[in-house]
């Protein structure tokens, strides 16, 4: 049996979804997979990142975190996105990464990547279940398996419940308000199990 890739990638303007990046990457390495920390291009000018200093922290934080390229996607099994909502959907940043891997697409090479989601947004009904639901749309044209973690554990319900992908609310104070470890990391453990199974059901 082999282990399973994993890619997580991430877009965070304020930390948020690069902590649940880390949350993912730690549980799915306590599961045995090899993983990649990623991040995808920030496309906003630098001077609105100036002017802003919870923004401008988290781009100082992740500066040495590798950029996202087609060759990560094509070398995982399965991929754990992160992103934040921008109304009602997932930001430019990642849209744009998703719609420049048409060249693999057109390959066949996005087929059966085993893939989750989760969100976060700045009140309980801002648009989380709307963007991890935005990804997933883009992930069925990809041909991918999509793992949401459903009511699969109780740590779901105590993130707030969201079966799609976990997600949290941020507070003004940059904070996330549920208590979203253990959902995140019970999310990344299941997408690592069922990869397994695809990758090695394929192998025999």
């Amino acid at each position: 049996m082999k282990n399973v890739k994993v890619a997580v990638i991430f877009y965070s303007m304020g930390g948020t979804n690069f902590q649940m990046a880390k949350w993912s990457k730690e549980a799915a390495e306590v599961a045995g997979a090899e993983v990649r920390l990623l991040k995808v291009e920030e496309l906003a000018p630098q001077a609105a990142i100036d002017g802003n200093d919870r923004w401008k922290a988290t781009v100082d934080a992740t500066k040495d975190v590798p950029v996202a390229t087609s060759s990560d996607i094509e070398w995982a099994d399965a991929i754990i996105f992160n992103v934040p909502t921008r109304f009602g959907n997932m930001p430019s940043q990642m849209k744009q990464f998703i719609d420049m891997q048409g060249g693999i697409w057109s390959q066949g090479k996005t087929i059966n990547k085993v893939v989750s989601a989760t969100s976060s947004a700045q009140n309980p009904h801002g648009g989380q279940e709307a963007t991890i639901l935005s990804l997933y749309t883009s992930m069925m044209h990809w041909g991918a398996i999509i793992v949401p973690p459903g009511y699969s554990d109780a740590s779901v319900f105590g993130a707030g419940g969201n079966p799609y992908g976990t997600s949290v609310t941020v507070g003004q104070d940059g904070k996330m308000i549920e208590d979203v470890e253990a959902s995140v990391k019970h999310q990344a453990t299941r997408t690592v199990s069922v990869a397994s199974w695809v990758k090695n059901g394929q192998e025999d």
